[in-house]
C-alpha cells in the first residue's frame, strides 16, 4: 500500500473542458456581481482567486467529468476536506482524561449538505494526489484525512504564511510519515524506560515522604520525548544541545537525560554531599554557589560520548524566564568568535529545547519576547523546538480562569510557529511527533512547538492536596491509570510480554533505586555537609589597580584605521565631519570624548583576543547619535563596521540594535556570556530607567548566579542616567535597585565622570573574563556628558594607568589645612560641581572627591584622601537624585565607619516617591540649590 498522498491541490483541478470554462465564465460574473452567483463558489473564489487555465487547473487523466448539476456537492467536499485539516485538531484524541469535549461539528457531513453517497459518487483522485489503494471513492478520502487528522496527534500549520513550508507539512501528514514502527524489543526497552521514569518519582515519594520534588507524573513522556530529541540531534553529528525549563519534571530530566546518577539525586534528597557518586569518567558536570539553590533549580553538563554535550540550564522559580537565557547560550555555542569580522554561525552544530509550562506560556510576556527572537539576525539560533508540559492547570487554576485562547499553545501562532497537540499517554505517538519537530527544525531553522497534553497526578507540589480546589479533576486523575500502566497492558494485548514480566520490570526497578540509595546511606553516614560560607577566593574580590593602559603609537594606528573608510564608501556628510574630530587628540588639540574613548577600548581588547558583542535598542549609533560603531553608505544604505578593519585583531565583533525588549534581551546577553566566558558581552538600556522592565534578571541571574550555581557572569550593564530635566523616568537608572543587590564582591557598580576611567573599566573588565576575579560590571553611563570637556580625556590618560575607583577635583583641596569640607560625589553631580569650582578660586574650604566605583566601595582610597585633611570637621554625600534613592543609603555606613568622629551628611533633593521634577525649569531651580548647598561654606 502506498503512502504517498502529496500536497493539498487547487479546487480548479477537477474542472476541465467546458466545465472549466463555465467556471471561468461564473468567476467573470462574480468580479461584477459576488452575490449572483452560487455562495459555495463565491466562497471558492474568495479563497482560491481566479481559475487557473493550466498547471493546477488541470485535472489528472483519471478523475471523472463532473457535471454542472454535481459542482454545488463537489465544492462542498472541498470544503469538508480543507475543513479537515484545519479543524481536525479540535476532534482529536489527545486529552489523556478525555475531559474536554470533541468538535466535530465541522467535521460532520450533513455540515456541508453532503451524504455518504455522495462522496461515494466521487473519485477520491478528485481531492488526493497519488492515493492509497484502498482510497478509491470521495467517501475513502475523508475518512482516510479523519485517521491522519484526529488522532492521537493534532496538528494546526493554516497560519504559516511559506507555502512550501505548508505542502511539507501537510505533505508528510497525509503521507503517514508522522508515525513510528517500533519492534518488539524496542517496545520492551520503552516500557522499560518508562517503569524507570515513573519508578524514580515513586521511590522518591516513597523513600522522602512530604519532600517536594515537583514530579513529572502524568507527563512521564516528556522524558521519552527528549530521548528521541537527543537521539535525532547525536545522528545530525550536533555538538551541543541546551535545554531550558522550569521546576516540574526537572529532577527526572537531570536523572534520564543528563544522567545524574541516582545516588547523586538521593543523597540531594538526603541532605549529604553528592561528591562519592559523581562519575569518575568526567561525564557529568555540576555546579553549585557557596550558598546554593533547591535541588529542583539546578542544572548539569552531561558530555556524552557521542561528542555532542547535553546542559540543563540553572533557572529559579520565576516561569519562563530562563527561555532568553538559553538561546543566548545557543547562539554563543553556533559562535566562532576567533577572527576579526562577524563571528562565523552554525545553526545546525546547536540548537535549544525550551520546556514551557502550560499556565504560564500565554501569561507570561517573556515566552512571546523570546519568540520574537527566532528570525532576528543578531540573535536567530535556526529554530528552538519548544514543548508545553501541559498539565491543562495551573496551581489550582483551572484553564478557564487561565487564558483567553482555545490552547495554551495559540500565542506562538503569531510567529508562524508550527503546533503539534499529541496526548501524553501515547509514547509512540509523542516519539512520532519529536521526530516530525527536530526534521522541521533541520530543514527550514524555525520554531516548532509540541503541545504535550498529559495531566499532574499530585497537587502543585507533593505535600498539596488538589481535592480541595479541584474535585472533578482529581477525582479522574485518581482513576486514570499511569502511562506505564497503559503501555504495559498494551504490550500484554499484543502479546510482547505478559503481565508477570511487566510486573517484574516495575519490581526490578525499584530494587536497583534501593541499591543505590543504600550506597548512599553506607557513604555518607559520616559525611559533614557542606559550608554556606562565602569562599576566600571571592572575598579576595579583583586585582588591585591592574594596569590597562595602552601604548600612545599603538592607538594612534588604531584610530587613524577606524577613520579610513573604503574608496567607494560615502559616509553621510555631517556625521563625516564629526568622525574625523577625532582625530584632534593625537594631534594635541581637543580631548577624546566618552564614545571615542570606548571605540578605542573596544579596538584595543579585540587586538588582544576577546570578542565583543554589544546589543540594545539602538546601540549601533548610540541613543544620544554619539556611538557610531556601524556606518551607513549616505548614498545605497550599504552597512560598513570600523572595528572590522583594524590591524592586529584576533576576535569578532558585532553590534546589534535589538527589538524593543528589555526583560529577554538582558536574559539573552546573560546567556551568551555565560556560554562564552571569554566574550566581552554588553548590553546597554536606552534609558537606565528602561532597566526596570528587565528587574527578574538582574535579582535572579546576574546578581545571584555565582553564589547560589556556582555561575560566573561577566556581562556588562550599561545604564544611562543623570538628572537633565527629562522627567521621571529618563532621570534615574534607579541606581540604588543595583546597589542593594550588593553583597560577596557579587559584582561592580560605577557611576563614571571620567571618558578615561570609562575606557580603563572595559579593559579592566575584558582582562577578567574567565578568570576567578569575574564579574558583572554595571555601569551608571552619561548622557549629556558624553561630549563635555570636563569628562574628556588625553591621549597620555588611556596609554597608561589603570582604572581609578576614586578621583580627585583638580584645583581643590590644594591647602589642606583651611579644608573644612569634604564633598563625596558620582558621576553628573560631580561634573556639575566641578563647573561650579573651576580652578578652585574661593573655595579653600572644601575638597571634592569623585567616587567613581560604588562597590565594591573604595573605603581605603577614601581613608587615605582623609587622612591629608586632619581639620576637615564633615563629610557631605552629594547627589542628584531624591534622599531615599541614589547611593547616600548605601555610601552612608561606609562613610560612618571612615570618618573616625567627623560628621557625615547629606545634599540632595529630599524623600520623594517619584525620582525627580516633571519639567524642566522646576529641576534648574532644585538642581542648583544642591550645588548652592553643597558648595556653601
Amino acid at each position: 500500500m502506498s503512502n504517498n498522498v502529496g500536497a493539498q491541490r487547487s479546487p480548479y483541478a477537477v474542472f476541465s473542458g467546458p466545465n472549466l470554462g463555465y467556471i471561468m465564465e461564473m468567476y467573470e460574473q462574480f468580479k461584477e456581481a459576488p452575490e449572483s452567483v452560487d455562495p459555495e463558489l463565491a466562497n471558492m473564489f474568495r479563497h482560491y482567486g481566479a481559475p487557473a487555465v493550466n498547471g493546477g487547473g488541470e485535472r489528472t487523466a483519471d478523475s471523472a467529468a463532473v457535471s454542472p448539476e454535481n459542482f454545488g456537492k463537489v465544492l462542498s467536499a472541498y470544503t469538508l476536506i480543507d475543513a479537515i485539516r484545519t479543524y481536525g485538531h479540535l476532534a482529536s484524541d489527545i486529552y489523556p482524561l478525555n475531559d474536554r469535549p470533541k468538535d466535530t461539528s465541522r467535521l460532520e457531513l450533513s455540515y456541508y449538505g453532503l451524504t455518504e453517497s455522495d462522496l461515494q459518487s466521487m473519485p477520491a483522485s478528485l481531492f488526493l494526489k497519488h492515493v492509497p489503494s484502498t482510497v478509491e471513492t470521495g467517501l475513502d478520502a475523508v475518512n482516510y484525512l479523519k485517521s491522519m487528522y484526529t488522532g492521537k496527534i493534532a496538528y494546526e500549520f493554516a497560519h504559516i504564511i511559506d507555502e512550501e513550508e505548508r505542502n511539507w507539512i501537510q505533505s508528510k501528514i497525509e503521507n503517514g510519515e508522522v508515525s513510528v514502527q517500533l519492534s518488539s524489543e524496542d517496545k520492551k526497552a520503552l516500557l522499560e524506560r518508562l517503569t524507570k521514569i515513573e519508578g524514580f518519582e515513586k521511590f522518591i515519594h516513597r523513600t522522602f515522604v512530604g519532600a517536594k520534588r515537583f514530579s513529572i507524573e502524568g507527563l512521564d513522556t516528556l522524558v521519552v520525548l527528549l530521548d528521541e530529541l537527543i537521539r535525532r540531534s547525536e545522528q545530525d553529528k550536533m555538538k551541543k544541545v541546551l535545554i531550558g525549563m522550569a521546576h516540574r519534571g526537572r529532577l527526572n530530566v537531570l536523572t534520564h537525560i543528563l544522567n545524574k546518577p541516582y545516588e547523586m539525586m538521593f543523597a540531594e534528597f538526603a541532605g549529604v554531599p553528592t561528591d562519592p557518586f559523581v562519575p569518575e569518567d568526567g561525564s557529568l558536570i555540576t555546579t553549585r554557589g557557596w550558598f546554593g539553590d533547591v535541588k529542583y533549580h539546578m542544572g548539569a553538563l552531561y558530555k556524552g560520548k557521542s561528542g555532542m554535550d547535553r546542559f540543563l540550564a540553572y533557572n529559579p522559580s520565576h516561569l519562563e524566564v530562563v527561555n532568553p537565557v538559553v538561546a543566548g547560550q545557543t547562539r554563543a555555542a553556533q559562535e566562532t568568535t576567533t577572527e576579526a569580522g562577524m563571528p562565523e554561525q552554525d545553526m545546525k552544530s546547536a540548537y535549544a529545547i525550551m520546556i514551557h509550562g502550560d499556565a504560564a506560556f500565554p501569561g507570561q510576556g517573556i515566552v512571546p519576547e523570546t519568540f520574537n527572537y527566532s528570525r532576528i539576525r543578531g540573535f536567530k539560533t535556526g529554530g528552538s523546538i519548544h514543548i508545553i508540559a501541559n498539565n491543562t492547570i495551573g496551581f489550582t487554576t483551572e484553564f478557564y480562569d487561565s487564558r483567553s485562547t482555545n490552547y495554551s499553545s495559540d500565542p506562538a501562532k503569531g510567529f508562524e510557529v508550527p503546533v503539534l497537540h499529541v496526548n501524553a499517554d501515547s509514547p509512540e505517538s509523542v516519539i512520532a511527533a519529536a521526530a516530525f519537530a527536530f526534521e522541521y527544525r533541520q530543514k527550514f531553522g524555525k520554531d516548532i512547538l509540541i503541545d504535550l497534553i498529559g495531566y499532574r497526578r499530585y497537587g502543585h507540589n507533593e505535600m498539596d492536596e488538589p481535592l480541595v480546589t479541584n474535585p472533578m479533576m482529581y477525582h479522574n486523575i485518581h482513576k486514570h491509570p499511569t502511562v506505564r500502566q497503559l503501555y504495559g497492558s498494551e504490550l500484554v494485548e499484543k502479546n510482547i510480554l505478559n503481565d508477570a514480566e511487566v510486573d517484574q520490570l516495575d519490581a526490578d526497578v525499584f530494587a536497583m533505586m534501593q541499591a543505590a540509595y543504600d550506597r548512599v546511606k553506607e557513604q555518607s553516614a559520616d559525611k559533614k555537609k557542606l559550608s554556606n560560607a562565602t569562599p576566600d577566593v571571592v572575598l579576595a574580590g579583583m586585582p588591585r589597580d591592574l594596569e590597562t593602559g595602552v601604548e600612545a603609537e599603538r592607538l594612534q594606528k588604531m584610530n587613524e584605521e577606524l577613520l579610513t573608510y573604503p574608496e567607494n564608501f560615502t559616509v553621510f556628510s555631517k556625521l563625516d565631519r564629526i568622525l574625523k574630530r577625532r582625530e584632534e587628540p593625537f594631534k594635541g588639540k581637543g580631548k577624546i570624548d566618552w564614545a571615542h574613548a570606548e571605540q578605542l577600548a573596544f579596538g584595543s581588547i579585540l587586538q588582544d583576543g576577546k570578542p565583543i558583542r554589544i546589543t540594545g535598542q539602538d546601540v549601533q549609533r548610540g541613543t544620544f547619535a554619539h556611538r557610531h560603531l556601524v556606518l551607513h553608505d549616505e548614498k545605497n544604505g550599504e552597512e560598513y563596521v570600523p572595528l572590522h578593519h583594524i590591524s592586529g585583531s584576533n576576535a569578532s565583533f558585532v553590534a546589534y540594535n535589538s527589538p524593543l525588549t528589555e526583560f529577554a534581551v538582558v536574559g539573552y546577553e546573560f546567556g551568551y556570556n555565560l556560554e562564552k566566558d571569554q566574550a566581552l558581552s554588553i548590553w546597554e538600556a536606552q534609558y537606565g530607567d528602561f532597566a526596570n522592565m528587565a528587574q527578574v534578571m538582574f535579582d535572579q541571574f546576574i546578581s545571584a548566579s555565582h553564589s547560589k550555581w556556582g555561575q560566573q557572569s561577566g556581562l556588562v550593564i550599561l545604564l544611562p542616567h543623570a538628572y537633565e530635566g527629562q522627567g521621571p523616568e529618563h532621570s534615574s537608572a534607579r541606581l540604588e535597585r543595583y546597589l542593594q543587590l550588593c553583597a560577596e564582591n557579587n559584582w561592580t557598580v560605577a557611576n563614571i565622570s571620567s571618558a578615561a576611567n570609562y575606557f580603563h573599566v572595559l579593559r579592566r573588565q575584558a582582562k577578567m573574563l574567565g578568570t576567578e576575579a569575574e564579574r558583572p560590571l554595571v555601569i551608571v553611563s552619561p548622557k549629556s556628558l558624553l561630549r563635555h570637556p570636563l569628562v574628556g580625556a588625553e591621549v597620555s590618560d588611556l596609554a597608561e594607568g589603570h582604572f581609578k575607583t576614586v578621583l580627585e577635583q583638580p584645583g581643590t583641596g590644594q591647602k589642606p589645612e583651611k579644608v573644612k569640607k569634604i564633598l563625596f560625589a558620582s558621576g553628573k553631580m560631580a561634573i556639575d560641581l566641578a563647573e561650579k569650582v573651576k580652578d578652585g578660586e574661593g573655595f579653600d574650604h572644601l575638597h571634592i572627591v569623585r567616587v567613581e566605583q560604588l562597590y565594591p566601595f573604595p573605603s581605603e582610597k577614601i581613608a587615605e584622601i582623609l587622612s591629608r585633611y586632619p581639620k576637615a570637621k564633615e563629610l557631605v554625600w552629594v547627589q542628584e537624585e531624591p534622599k531615599n534613592m541614589g547611593s547616600w543609603s548605601f555610601a552612608h555606613p561606609y562613610l560612618l565607619e571612615i570618618a573616625e568622629g567627623k560628621k557625615v551628611s547629606y545634599v540632595g533633593r529630599i524623600h520623594r516617591a517619584s525620582p525627580s521634577e516633571g519639567d524642566g525649569e522646576s529641576h534648574k531651580i532644585e538642581q542648583t540649590r544642591i550645588i548652592e548647598e553643597a558648595l556653601k561654606k
